[in-house]
């Protein structure tokens, strides 16, 4: 799958393209772009889902117990900067045999940009239910995205990702070792 993208030079200053500007992206763009991260999750190609990021990225998984919980004080599931991403990317976070996945992404809400530094970052928020299939059992992980997504050279890229989870323990679930 490619990303959503334009051959437009990009205006760094605004943090838009010809072809994609983020005071102007529908959401069916951005839905778009949040199911082709989709699937690349499920085809497990962390690599191509590794590429959706940009720089100075950020993917935060909180506690269940404290779901607005802030990483640099609370307890989380998941902190991962570039680097640890990447690891976890890479063959540490290769299941193998790899779980069957299917992300479901719906209730798709776009906030207005924001700036932020030198950029400009759209917030979105996405409802998710994830469904994991491993050793003939099924489990399913329910919760809320939150996105920071900017463009880079005309092709929508992730900032920042928050997963919070709606359970209230991963018990009936299991463990936390696939990507939501």
């Amino acid at each position: 799958m490619t990303p959503a993208t334009t051959t437009e030079p990009q205006d760094t200053t605004t943090g838009s393209s010809k072809g994609i500007a983020l005071d102007t992206v529908t959401r069916a763009q951005i839905e778009d772009f949040l199911y082709q991260e989709a699937a690349l999750l499920d085809e497990w190609d962390l690599d191509g889902w590794f590429a959706l990021f940009a720089e100075k990225l950020r993917y935060v998984v909180p506690c269940n117990d404290t779901p607005d919980g802030d990483p640099a004080e609370d307890l989380v599931l998941i902190d991962d900067d570039e680097l640890r991403l990447r690891l976890r990317v890479g063959k540490a976070h290769r299941e193998y045999p790899h779980s069957r996945t299917n992300h479901q992404i719906y209730n798709v809400m776009l906030g207005a940009p924001e700036s932020s530094g030198d950029d400009v970052e759209l917030p979105v928020t996405a409802s998710f239910t994830v469904w994991r299939f491993r050793n003939g059992k099924a489990s399913a992980y329910v919760g809320r995205y939150y996105y920071r997504l900017v463009t880079r050279n005309g092709e929508l890229r992730i900032r920042s990702k928050r997963a919070v989870l709606d359970m209230t323990e991963l018990r009936p679930a299991g463990d936390l070792a696939i990507i939501l």
